[in-house]
Order: structure tokens, then sequence, then C-alpha cells
């Protein structure tokens, strides 16, 4: 399994695989708006994303992060793993690649916006938790890099 920053190629495939997750999870498969357009809404912009690709070339987890204006903050975004892909490493990987390239661009602080109710997003709230985020208000956690 490899990381690599975002490439086009894999859009198609990046999509499927995290529709595929949030049905995983119980949740309508639903697609972001900026998952429509990667280049738009994280690369132009100057900050990251990533994807994991597995040794058969396929996307098998991704990770974004978005700038906050005017601080030296960025939140995190579209952690998926492919369900049947998870307890693997994977996502921790995906969040060692992201919170190195945000202490590169000078980002003291990396906040996650997740979900409620906070029971149906239990699996995202302990991984943040394992990696050193803290609760800072409901359905947000931080971590200060």
């Amino acid at each position: 399994m490899r990381i690599i920053p975002y490439d086009r190629a894999y859009r198609d495939d990046m999509i499927f695989m995290v529709l595929q997750a949030k049905d995983a999870l119980g949740r309508k498969p639903g697609l972001n708006e900026d998952l429509l357009s990667i280049e738009d809404h994280y690369i132009q912009c100057g900050d990251g994303f990533w994807l994991a690709i597995d040794g058969n070339d396929r996307v098998v987890g991704c990770i974004g992060y978005s700038s906050i204006p005017n601080t030296t903050e960025a939140f995190l975004h579209r952690l998926f793993v492919k369900a049947e892909k998870k307890h693997q490493g994977i996502g921790t990987k995906l969040l060692y690649v992201a919170e190195n390239a945000m202490k590169k661009a000078g980002k003291s602080v990396s906040r996650v916006h997740l979900g409620s109710p906070k029971e149906q997003w239990f699996e995202s709230y302990a991984f943040y938790e394992k990696n050193g985020y803290v609760e800072y208000e409901p359905r947000y956690m931080e971590k200060k890099l």
C-alpha cells in the first residue's frame, strides 16, 4: 500500500470507495461536493489531499485538509478507508501524511469536524482520540501539531 498526492486518474475509483465506505457505516451513500473536484477545493487553494492505493492499483483510502483563513489552523476532511481494509493502519498512515504536510505548511493546530450524533460517529471519535485529538466542543476535535 502506498500513499500518494491526489491524482485525477483515480477520481472515479476514489468516489466509488467513499460511497462504499459510507454504505458500510450504514449511512445513506451521498457524495460531498468537494470530492467531485479535489483540484478546486484543495489543490488550487494550496491545501492537500492524498489517496491510499493498494497493490492492485485501487483506492482504499483518502484524506484531505483545508486551511482556516487568517489562522495557522486547518481542518481535516474526508478521511475514509474502505470497509474491508480498516484496522490495517491505513487511516493512521493517511493521518500522519496529512499532519506532516500541515506542519510543513506552518499549521499549528489540526481540527476535525465530526458528525452528529456522537454515537453514530463512534469509530471516528475513537480513532482521532487514539491519535492524540481531544474534543473541544461537541462534534469538533483538535490536536496541536
